[in-house]
């Protein structure tokens, strides 16, 4: 291996994450100028996430598509739950849900959808329709409800498990995201109990948000430095999620629907859906 250039590679992505995580702020000879990069600082940056390898359906020799859930209050998700005052947070950092809802503003994410198998799109106005509720108190006044952050309990996400007989390894792709939280109309009205309860806001097809996801930084703790983007932190799994549902012979029915009742055995049930998936690879080693 040349170590020469190895190091020089290193270094180089350290400086770049560096000037991306503390935008002018060493050159910065006024508060306005911090976090606004030159043009001549945009144009010598080529900040893109890691491109997919291309696999050709030959290539694929198993598969399985599974849906797993992100619980938010789980310690080491909570990169993803915070911050949810974008107020007194610098340096850009958002939410994911908050980095999701800008990248569909802005235009960077187009494909958006109303279920997990992508048939139905939808735009902002649905969106819209579903985080905001603007009610009429009685006395002429307008009350407006809406979900934020704060109000995301977590994340349900759908990835295709497969085995690439070229590189004889298991590996994993993301799909699709879908941010679980409350229904808007049952916000400050205490007469529903329905609070608990959380649903999907709405899906989006994962690589169409990958370079959005990839601009949202997350806060490194020991590192400032050098900050992870979403996109690198959900491709690299860091995260810990429980299997709600894979596909199956049943309309792919989740497993709360043939395991009921019982919270311990539908958490046995996906332990074991999750080790079948890991057994995988090893079976395909065994004559």
């Amino acid at each position: 291996m040349n170590w020469k250039r190895f190091y020089l590679v290193a270094l180089t992505l350290v400086i770049t994450s560096y000037a991306s995580a503390q935008a002018n702020l060493l050159n910065a000879k006024k508060v306005g100028e911090i976090g606004f990069k030159s043009e001549a600082q945009i144009a010598s940056e080529d900040d893109k996430p890691l491109p997919y390898g291309h696999i050709t359906d030959r290539d694929v020799l198993w598969s399985k598509v599974v849906w797993e859930y992100i619980d938010l209050n789980q310690k080491i998700n909570l990169p993803y739950y915070y911050p949810i005052d974008t107020v007194s947070t610098g340096n850009g950092r958002r939410s994911l849900f908050d980095s999701l809802l800008k990248g569909i503003r802005d235009g960077e994410i187009k494909e958006v959808y109303d279920d997990s198998y992508f048939t139905s799109k939808i735009g902002m106005d649905e969106i819209t329709e579903k985080t905001e509720d603007l009610r009429d108190d009685g006395y002429g006044n307008i009350d407006p409800y809406t979900i934020k952050s704060e109000q995301v309990k977590g994340y349900l996400i759908k990835g295709i498990w497969y085995f690439d007989k070229r590189q004889g390894e298991l590996k994993y792709r993301l799909l699709g995201i879908a941010p679980m939280g409350p229904d808007v109309q049952v916000l400050g009205r205490d007469e529903i109990d329905d609070k608990d309860n959380i649903y999907e806001l709405f899906w989006i097809f994962y690589p169409d948000a990958r370079d959005a996801l990839h601009k949202s930084k997350v806060f490194n703790p020991l590192n400032s430095a050098t900050p992870i983007s979403y996109d690198n932190l959900l491709n690299a799994r860091r995260f810990t999620a429980t299997i709600v549902k894979e596909e199956n012979l049943y309309g792919d029915r989740e497993i709360k629907d043939y395991v009921r009742g019982n919270s311990l055995f539908q958490l046995l049930e996906a332990n074991r859906i999750k080790e079948g998936i890991r057994d995988r690879e090893m079976d395909m080693w065994n004559y």
